[in-house]
C-alpha cells in the first residue's frame, strides 16, 4: 500500500516560509537538490494544492531554456513524468501530467492508497496541512535549514491531537541542512 509523504524544507523553529512568504533562506544546493530529486523520481504520484501547483508549472517547460543547468533539466524531467492530482476549488484547467480532484481529500487520498503502486508526495504547507489533521501522512521528511524566522508558515498546523513519530532517517549535508525522516507509529 502507498504511503503519503510530506516533504519540505522547513527553519529551526518550524516555518516553511517566512512572514511574507518568503523562501530564499531554503534554496538547495547541488547535493541538497539532488537527494530529495532521487526521492521525487520514485513517487507514484505528486498531490498540490493550488498554489504549488501554479508555482511548479513553472517545471512543465523549464528544460526548454537554453541556459538551463543540468539539475534543472533534471529535476524538469522528473516532474513532467510524475502523475500530479491538483486539489482545488477554483482552478478550471491544470497541463502537463496533471489532473484535477473530483473527490474530497479523505476520499481521493483514500483511494489512492487502496491501488498498488508506488508513495504518494504531498507538497505545499496548505494541503500538507489539512492531510496532516485529517491524520493521512504516514511519512514526515524535513529538510532543517540552520535559520530562526520567528514567524511565517508552519510545517505543522495546529492540533487537537498529538501525533507520534519514530525517527528512521537521519542525514547532516554539507549546508548545515538535517534532514530528518520520521514515521508515525
Amino acid at each position: 500500500m502507498p504511503k503519503l509523504i510530506y516533504s519540505l524544507g522547513v527553519s529551526l523553529d518550524g516555518f516553511v516560509a517566512g512572514p511574507n512568504g518568503e523562501i530564499d533562506w531554503s534554496v538547495p544546493d547541488e547535493e541538497r537538490h539532488r537527494f530529495p530529486q532521487r526521492a521525487d523520481a520514485r513517487a507514484g504520484r505528486a498531490l498540490c494544492g493550488r498554489r504549488l501547483y501554479e508555482t511548479m508549472v513553472y517545471w512543465e517547460t523549464a528544460d526548454q531554456d537554453p541556459s538551463a543547468n543540468e539539475i534543472v533539466v533534471e529535476f524538469a524531467h522528473i516532474w513532467q513524468k510524475l502523475p500530479k492530482i491538483v486539489f482545488s476549488n477554483t482552478l478550471e484547467k491544470v497541463e502537463g501530467n496533471t489532473r484535477l480532484a473530483t473527490d474530497g481529500i479523505a476520499e481521493e487520498v483514500a483511494k489512492l492508497k487502496e491501488q498498488p503502486g508506488k508513495d504518494l508526495a504531498v507538497g505545499g504547507a496548505g494541503l500538507a496541512s489539512t492531510f496532516t489533521k485529517l491524520g493521512l501522512i504516514d511519512e514526515y521528511r524535513l529538510f532543517v535549514n540552520p535559520v530562526v524566522l520567528g514567524a511565517g508558515t508552519p510545517y505543522f498546523p495546529a492540533l487537537d491531537e498529538r501525533i507520534d513519530l519514530e525517527l528512521v532517517e537521519t542525514r547532516t549535508f554539507a549546508s548545515r541542512v538535517v534532514y530528518l525522516r520520521y514515521r508515525r507509529v
